[in-house]
């Protein structure tokens, strides 16, 4: 997978992602519900795509094995359609079908808006897709990746301790610095829910080092919002002091 997986279809300039959208004072009427099912049947994309949209602002159980029909169209407007409209209306029943459409689709907006749908699902059997996400898909996923095992990590103390290392290792190693912040963020609402543990001394020395060495400030701001949010004793120390000398 390469960052040309994103190119090969402007699907951003054609579709808004419910996760970068900013809300107008006066927005608009939601779809209507009753209108938009028949068309997630339609025999034109255009009209699937439509209908599989407006299930990312409202949400009817009876669309969820509409949405992941769609997974499969061969429009790709339309899987993404289907994916953030599957990360809107969450059901166990999708978990597995977003799994498998991620390893086989060739577009990254798709595998992007799968990985959304999958953090918002919360369920453990998409920790090892998340990590794999991680580790080795483009940009636009990995950071989403990030964000999502921090939604589901959580649940379970497990999950917790598998993930760190795979963020830890994004947070130093990432040559995207919005990934890296995503990174950040999760270790620091991971390691809210773990004891004073080695793994949670870990996940602070990560934190610690990205604030001192990371040479982008934004990066730098979200380790130092992790660190306190989380409160630790040794990050807030380090973060007076470096106010202090006015290195940050």
């Amino acid at each position: 997978m390469n960052e040309n997986d994103l190119s090969t279809l402007n699907i951003e300039g054609e579709l808004e992602k419910p996760l970068d959208e900013d809300l107008s004072p006066e927005e608009p009427a939601a779809p209507n519900v009753e209108e938009m099912l028949p068309l997630l049947a339609s025999a034109d994309p255009a009209q699937r795509t439509i209908a599989a949209r407006a299930f990312s602002e409202i949400q009817d159980e009876r669309a969820v094995p509409h949405l992941i029909r769609l997974l499969r169209d061969i429009c790709p407007l339309v899987r993404v359609s289907a994916a953030y409209g599957l990360g809107r209306n969450t059901s166990v029943d999708a978990v597995e079908p977003l799994i498998e459409q991620y390893y086989q689709d060739w577009n990254g907006y798709v595998r992007k808006g799968i990985i959304w749908a999958l953090g918002n699902c919360r369920d453990r059997r998409s920790v090892g897709l998340l990590t794999k996400a991680l580790r080795t898909d483009i940009s636009a996923v990995r950071l989403w990746a990030a964000s999502g095992l921090a939604q589901i990590a959580h649940l379970d103390y497990e999950d917790v301790i598998v993930t760190i290392a795979p963020l830890i290792e994004g947070l130093r190693r990432d040559p995207v610095p919005a990934v890296r912040s995503n990174c950040a963020w999760a270790l620091g609402q991971l390691a809210r829910e773990l004891p004073s543990n080695v793994v949670y001394a870990t996940a602070i020395d990560a934190l610690l080092e990205a604030l001192v060495e990371d040479e982008e400030i934004g990066v730098t701001e979200d380790a130092k919002d992790a660190l306190l949010r989380v409160g630790d004793p040794r990050g807030l120390q380090t973060i007076e002091e470096l106010e202090l000398e006015g290195l940050i």
